[in-house]
Formats: C-alpha cells, sequence, structure tokens
C-alpha cells in the first residue's frame, strides 16, 4: 500500500504508510497510541460491508510509518491528518479517533476546520482535560503511567495492553492473553523516541478547541476504562461539545474497539446513517 510525504528530516522524507479500500463516503481512522492501523480491522471490515471507502493509517513513528525525531506534538500530529485528507481529496468524510487519536481529532477541526469533514466520532478519547492538569481529576496517575513509558518502557507496555483489555476481567469473554501480547508487540516496535514524545501530547489542553468543533460528534466509551475513565473524560467532553451525543458501553474497557466491536460497529453504523 501506499505512503505519503508529510514533511522532512535532514533533507529525508517523513512518509506516512496508509491504506484507502472501497468506496462511498469516505471514514478515517485514526488509531490509538501505541497502536497502529492494524487494530481497526474489526472496524474496517464492518465500514466497507456498510458501502464506505474507509482509510487509516499509522502516525508518524509507529508501525509501518518513517520515525523522525520530532513532530509528536498534537499539532504537527493534526497536520499529518490534515496532508492525508487534503492530498486524498476527502470530502464530507467523518473523522474517527480512538484514544490518543481522539486528541489528533479535535485539534485537527479546530485548527484546519470542518471544510472536508460532515462528522467525528471520539472513541475512548483522551479529551477534554490535559494530563497532569491540577483540575483534572485523578490526574496523577496518568502523569505516573507517562513516567514508566520512558523508564522501563517494555514493563509499562505489558501492563498497559493488559489493563487497555481489562484481561483479568474479560479473559476467555472477548479477549485474550494473546490479544495483549500481540498488541505488546506493535507497542514495542514503534520508535522508542515516538512512544515517549508522544506521551507529552497527554499534557495537551484541548478544553479551548472544543468550541470550535462545528461538526455532529459521537462520544463513545466504555464504562469501565481504567485508563481514561469516563467521568473525567467522555461526559464532560459531550458537555463541552455543540453538538455531541454520548454513548457509554456497558462493561467496556478502554480497548473496546477489540473487547466490544460489535457494539462500537453498531454505534458507528447508527450514527455514521
Amino acid at each position: 500500500m501506499p505512503f505519503l510525504t508529510v514533511g522532512e528530516e535532514n533533507a529525508a522524507p517523513v512518509r506516512l504508510y496508509y491504506e484507502d479500500h472501497g468506496t462511498g463516503r469516505p471514514v478515517v481512522l485514526v488509531p490509538a497510541w501505541p497502536l497502529n492501523a492494524a487494530s481497526w480491522e474489526s472496524q474496517e471490515a464492518a465500514l466497507l460491508a456498510a458501502g464506505h471507502r474507509v482509510v487509516s493509517y499509522d502516525r508518524r513513528g509507529f508501525g509501518r510509518s518513517d520515525r523522525p525525531w520530532d513532530g509528536y506534538d498534537l499539532d504537527t500530529l493534526a497536520t499529518d491528518l490534515h496532508t492525508l485528507v487534503t492530498a486524498l481529496d476527502l470530502r464530507d468524510a467523518t473523522l474517527v479517533g480512538y484514544s490518543l487519536g481522539g486528541g489528533e481529532v479535535t485539534r485537527y477541526l479546530a485548527v484546519h476546520g470542518s471544510g472536508r469533514v460532515r462528522s467525528a466520532v471520539l472513541i475512548a478519547a483522551a479529551p477534554p482535560y490535559p494530563c497532569g492538569a491540577h483540575d483534572r481529576p485523578g490526574s496523577g496517575a496518568l502523569s505516573a503511567l507517562r513516567e514508566t513509558v520512558v523508564t522501563d518502557r517494555a514493563a509499562f507496555m505489558t501492563g498497559y495492553l493488559h489493563d487497555l483489555y481489562a484481561v483479568d476481567l474479560l479473559r476467555g469473554a472477548g479477549v485474550s492473553e494473546r490479544v495483549a501480547a500481540y498488541h505488546r508487540g506493535v507497542g514495542l516496535e514503534s520508535s522508542a523516541r515516538a512512544t515517549t514524545a508522544c506521551a507529552d501530547a497527554w499534557g495537551t489542553d484541548l478544553r479551548p478547541d472544543l468550541p470550535r468543533i462545528d461538526v455532529p460528534v459521537l462520544v463513545l466509551h466504555g464504562a469501565a476504562d481504567r485508563t481514561l475513565p469516563p467521568g473525567v473524560t467522555a461526559e464532560p467532553l459531550a458537555a463541552l461539545l455543540a453538538d455531541a451525543t454520548l454513548r457509554i458501553v456497558p462493561g467496556a474497557p478502554h480497548g473496546l474497539i477489540f473487547t466490544h466491536a460489535e457494539e462500537v460497529n453498531s454505534e458507528l453504523a447508527a450514527f455514521l446513517a
């Protein structure tokens, strides 16, 4: 599949790997940190079956994309997304951001506008509060998480992916140890610099961006999300958006696009319709 040049480092191009399948109204899938486009396999299949054009990509530093040293702030990541949308001449698109991807979609809409965008979906998204903000409930736990990424990335990935999919609770009922182990490998294959530098993007305060979003937004979150509990993410996020639909999936963890794929796909289908 193709690559798209989004920048340059020391005279070498910085390229994003992307996939572009199907026809119809486009849906752009922006993955979670530290995963890549492959994490959307359940949603991609459902969206293509529903007649959509589906575009997914690996953010810089992750998966099959190039690995520059810099450019892991939300402004640059959102500009990468804008470059992709523009280069493919996507129009009337729905942007779907998962976890950190929700931050990229939020910043995209605030900075680049909705000229090419019909709607947005924020799944298990980090906004509105910045990690570590004094007025963000539970911010200390996420700040400690960020420090662990830097000091012991391999150990962090093991614990994080188990929590992401709530393996201790859902083992054998929607998720397996092998899934967590596979995605741990995906995370560790990414650039160490990108993995740690992207963690700093968690500290971006997106509350000023939200009033600038002028498209309908589906806010979709798991009720049992340990990483980003809905009480300090999805619920205030939906309240701060002008046109938001909030859906909380019972029993779903942060990794709900896999563990509760049927429910997620059903909500996506209803919203896109």
